[in-house]
């Protein structure tokens, strides 16, 4: 069996992370750097090659992509559902912070709340509130 985990390669990973554990709630659990690694190059030596966060409840890794340029795409968008409305519109409200809304939150035709959002560095979120039980 597997288990999932979001690996987000990022410009800046450490700002990144910073911007979701203040807009998700969490904190940065470990970060390594390039400088760390045996014979690094000195370019490279602040550059992070794995970080560990957990946001929202969720254990995240990033790392700066320093071998290839960030291109940004609507293949892959996270998820995250909520119990309660107030913590999604709380986690939509700080995730679209110089981010671009593409759905608003608010009532879906299947009964939940829902919203979309491209955040500030390019991932794509939609947020929801947990549906009604049978």
């Amino acid at each position: 069996m597997a288990k999932h985990t979001t690996y987000i390669m990022s410009e800046d990973a450490k700002a990144q992370a910073e911007f979701y554990t203040h807009a998700l709630g969490g904190e940065i659990l470990s970060v390594m750097t390039h400088g760390q690694l045996p014979d690094a190059k000195e370019e490279l030596k602040d550059k992070v090659v794995n970080l560990s966060l957990m946001a929202g409840g969720i254990h995240f890794l990033m790392s700066d992509s320093v071998f290839e340029p960030i291109i940004r795409g609507n293949a892959i968008h996270l998820c995250l559902e909520y119990e309660a409305e107030a913590e999604a519109r709380e986690a939509f409200d700080k995730l679209a912070v110089g981010g671009n809304i593409k759905c608003p939150l608010e009532p879906a035709f299947w009964g939940t709340l829902f919203g979309h959002i491209e955040d500030k560095y390019g991932v794509m979120w939609m947020i929801t509130t947990a549906g009604p039980t049978a």
